[in-house]
């Protein structure tokens, strides 16, 4: 499956099959956000949030993959990720794309 941010394959004819998403909800541990909640006091990057975002796209990304693959996709074009912050310590991560074939 090949993955990309253009809105075409290089070297590839391509048609278009569907639009595709992935999304996921995650959230921290209550101590960790604690933890983050005092390091926002001193400055600095919160590495359990940014742990989590990246567990997050990873997991939206696969989903979507998994989406384009049941569809008989050969790949992905114009991916975008977005992100939402649903409550506290928590966000929604949605990847979307264009599942495309080869022809």
């Amino acid at each position: 499956m090949i993955l990309v941010n253009t809105a075409f394959i290089t070297g590839k004819d391509i048609e278009t099959i569907s639009i595709v998403k992935g999304s996921t909800i995650q959230s921290r541990h209550v101590g960790k956000d604690f933890m983050s909640g005092l390091k926002t006091l001193v400055g600095g990057e919160l590495g359990s949030y940014n742990e989590m975002m990246n567990e997050a796209r990873a997991l939206a990304t696969k989903r979507m993959v998994e989406e384009a693959e049941s569809l008989g996709a050969d790949g992905i074009v114009n991916i975008r990720y977005a992100s939402s912050a649903i409550m506290q310590g928590a966000a929604e991560v949605i990847a979307y794309g264009t599942a495309v074939r080869f022809i």
